[in-house]
């Protein structure tokens, strides 16, 4: 999942610069095409999720494996009309390695020990991040842009057909005893304790989001953009010792808790936005709870969803998640953009908070009964 999740890093970086530079469009366009790549994801994410359920992992990874590298390949060859309208199809189509991930992590791995596996696998998703981009910026500028996007659909297929090599089980010993009778009806277990979860979710990728592009504002106004490389780096490292921290404590603080103190650290920060290392020092706390929320947001899902559904609400987290992004930057880019990058990070955090609130509000029903622990999966 890490291998798969390295190209998914490197798309968005590598699409802006192909529509920049190698179509001669503006940013603008190239966020229309990206936002309707990121669209097509939110929307597909828990459409793929009831495939899962419903046909297991080898048929959908198969469709998904085909459909993105179809796309990655003719992407150079297309004129941007074309690159724009194809943009949504390919999204719903994008291999799910997100929620594919936690699957496979939620069939494996005991109750008990999943904070833990939860924790790891977002350590995971910090280190594609701080790989991707950079690999995906310099395969680009070394090469040509058609040789890049053509490579980046071959790994892409590469690592959807390593999936389907090695099918790795995603129903649990609970979900296969389930499997012959009726799927649960939507009302029955989308209940309003997980429909908060998901808001909180939400609310955290709008920080995250905002976070980085008051950082990268921040860093612009001061003349110091030298130094981006390094400060993100540092963010990244800051957000894996906290979920190192948090997978290796018995009990750790709850979701909305740790969104709370998500939000509220990032807002002072543009108190201190210079000079660039000060700015990097402000920025740690708040990153030491980045990669804890997520793990969290994903240990809540999977204990209130049934198993005979997981697939579906995994997709849901997916989406909601991508939904906070693309809410994220704008709000707070037009924060920036009519006062300055201070106030970007305040419009991070009061945005994320505005969210998670209306997430805990519905997030008040009693905790479910703790999941028996499933056999392992049959191999």
């Amino acid at each position: 999942m890490f291998l798969a999740r390295l190209p998914m890093t490197m798309s968005g970086v590598l699409l802006t610069l192909y529509v920049v530079t190698g179509l001669g469009r503006g940013y603008g366009a190239a966020g229309l095409v990206g936002g309707g790549v990121t669209l097509g994801m939110a929307l597909g994410a828990p459409l793929l999720g009831r495939c899962f359920d419903r046909y297991g992992l080898r048929p959908v990874v198969a469709v998904c494996g085909i459909g993105t590298t179809a796309f990655w390949v003719a992407a150079p060859h297309l004129p941007f009309e074309a690159l724009a309208v194809v943009a949504v199809p390919a999204g719903v189509l994008s291999v799910p390695a997100g929620s594919l991930a936690r699957q496979v992590l939620a069939t494996l791995v005991p109750p008990e020990e999943r904070r833990a596996a939860y924790s790891l696998d977002t350590i995971s998703i910090e280190a594609t991040f701080m790989i991707g981009p950079a690999a995906g910026i310099a395969a680009i500028t070394a090469f040509s842009p058609t040789w890049t996007l053509t490579a980046l659909g071959a790994l892409f297929g590469g690592t959807a057909f390593l999936i389907w090599l090695v099918d790795p089980p995603i129903r649990d010993g609970a979900a296969e005893a389930v499997e012959l009778g009726p799927r649960p009806p939507l009302r029955s277990w989308l209940t309003g304790r997980l429909v908060g979860t998901l808001l909180i979710a939400g609310g955290t990728l709008f920080v995250l989001v905002g976070t980085e592009l008051a950082t990268l504002a921040a860093l612009r106004a001061n003349g110091e953009l030298g130094v981006t490389g390094l400060v993100i780096a540092v963010m990244c490292v800051a957000s894996i010792v906290g979920g190192v921290v948090h997978g290796a404590v018995k009990r750790s603080l709850p979701q909305g808790v740790l969104m709370l103190l998500l939000a509220l650290l990032v807002m002072p920060v543009g108190l201190v936005d210079h000079p660039w290392w000060l700015l990097m020092l402000a920025l740690i706390p708040t990153n030491l709870l980045c990669a804890p929320t997520l793990a969290a947001t994903t240990e809540t899902v999977t204990r209130i969803a049934p198993p005979r559904v997981r697939g579906e609400a995994m997709g849901l987290q997916d989406s909601f998640t991508r939904l906070g992004l693309a809410v994220g930057s704008p709000v707070v880019g037009f924060a920036i953009d009519h006062s300055s990058p201070a106030w970007g990070f305040a419009a991070a955090g009061l945005g994320g908070l505005v969210i998670a609130s209306a997430g805990l509000l519905r997030n008040r029903a009693p905790e479910p009964a703790p999941e028996p622990v499933p056999a392992l999966a049959e191999r």
